[in-house]
């Protein structure tokens, strides 16, 4: 009883703090890890304090990490997720509460890092950035490609290789970074800011060789994929190996399975582009061989027309038709010859200029026809004082590349033929170091 002078009495505030010492100066509760399901999960964006509880099938236990330690965590808690905790049980002597105050959080069964992956993969990819919508072409024929790597990896060398043996024409333009650490997403933002500031490239490609998830993770920053989806400038994610993927690969506008695969995504390869001309080149020439035969032939056919052959046979015949209206006419009576003679004069007349009339322009055409036809003919040149030269073969020859000396050659001038042989050879090279 409180009046017993052996019976010690205690404020409310003693005891807690006497739990508290008891409690926080035990070494087991020191340092511990618990196991246990999330609930009731609030945190605080001002002070940047997480407060919760831990459950399991048969207790409860508040928790509270404050913002030195939540800042460091890799993935987002939440309720429901079940978790390996560590830190020391403390008590909270105003209210008499005990907590465990968490330094450390992991998933239970599924990593931090994964666990912030799958995360930050499902927020942005329900705001849009991975929609192939949104995703811009790479450009057919890029002036110059921009690489964001490291300097000194082996990514940047099979890039430079590859580059230069598909399009030695394309220039590259190298923005060194960071590719691993604390520092790297911000280095690789600021790549892609630069090359989106200045303009100096046509794509872009970020990436690294191949490396485990902690090493790639600078690719799956939340600032460096945003800063990849608002670039103007179309980005291809090369990180890692094929197996490997990233928020980065996600967000680009093209993902290649490695470094190198990124480089021949990037440009064209030169020498399928130059076969592919040589092969266009050969079909219009057939085309236009083709056309001149025809035009040739339509021409010969229009030269070919009786009218143009022997136009005034044309106009004879046309004026033994009049004669045997004349006579005709000239049975109906010495007035009908002499009125229709009057009606038809007009009619002979016109006749007669439009007959003359269809002549000339037959004949203008037929000139315009021929004229085309000599502009046309590749032997016309020869008039000029030009020879054409042809091996025994009868191909012509283009270059000095195509003959050799000693060599017989055949020359087509404009009013024959001549046979020589090759002396001597010269380039235009030779005669201009001359």
């Amino acid at each position: 009883m409180p009046n017993d002078p052996k019976t010690a009495v205690f404020s409310v505030a003693q005891i807690n703090e006497y739990i508290k010492y008891l409690i926080e100066d035990s070494p087991v509760l020191d340092s511990v890890y618990v196991v246990g399901e999330i609930s009731n999960l609030t945190a605080y964006h001002t002070s940047g304090h997480m407060y919760f509880s831990l459950k399991d099938e048969s207790g409860v236990l508040r928790a509270v990490m404050f913002k030195s330690s939540a800042m460091r965590l890799k993935f987002r808690p939440e309720n429901g997720m079940r978790v390996i905790v560590h830190g020391r049980v403390t008590v909270y002597a105003p209210s008499g509460q005990y907590q465990i105050s968490c330094d450390t959080m992991e998933p239970d069964g599924f990593g931090a890092l994964a666990a912030a992956f799958e995360q930050l993969k499902s927020k942005l990819g329900a705001e849009g950035l991975f929609d192939e919508a949104r995703k811009k072409p790479i450009p057919a024929f890029p002036r110059a490609v921009g690489v964001i790597t490291s300097p000194t990896g082996a990514a940047v060398r099979d890039i430079i290789n590859i580059l230069t043996r598909r399009s030695p024409t394309t220039k590259m333009v190298l923005f060194p970074t960071l590719v691993q650490g604390d520092g790297a997403p911000k280095q690789l933002s600021s790549g892609i800011r630069y090359f989106n500031k200045y303009r100096t490239v046509d794509v872009i490609i970020i990436g690294r060789g191949g490396g485990s998830l902690e090493e790639l993770w600078a690719f799956n920053d939340e600032t460096l994929a945003r800063t990849i989806a608002d670039s103007a400038i179309p980005v291809i994610s090369a990180v890692g190996h094929e197996t490997d993927f990233t928020i980065c690969d996600f967000v680009s506008d093209l993902r290649a399975p490695t470094p190198s695969a990124a480089a021949e995504l990037a440009v064209p390869d030169s020498e399928a582009l130059r076969h592919k001309l040589t092969l266009y080149r050969d079909a219009l020439d057939t085309h236009i061989r083709t056309k001149l035969k025809t035009d040739r032939m339509a021409l010969q056919t229009l030269a070919a027309k009786r009218v143009l052959q022997t136009p005034d046979s044309f106009l004879q015949n046309r004026r033994m038709d009049v004669d045997a209206l004349t006579a005709r006419l000239a049975l109906s009576g010495e007035r009908r010859i002499t009125e229709a003679s009057r009606q038809l004069e007009p009619l002979v007349h016109a006749l007669q200029h439009a007959m003359e009339k269809r002549l000339h322009d037959d004949r203008a055409r037929f000139l315009a026809q021929t004229a085309k036809l000599d502009a046309l003919n590749p032997l016309s040149v020869l008039t000029r004082g030009y020879s054409a030269v042809f091996d025994d073969d009868g191909h012509a020859l283009r270059t000095v590349a195509d003959m050799h000396i000693g060599q017989t050659v055949h020359l087509r001038l404009s009013d024959g033929t001549a046979d020589a042989a090759v002396l001597d050879l010269h380039t235009e090279k030779e005669q201009t170091h001359a």
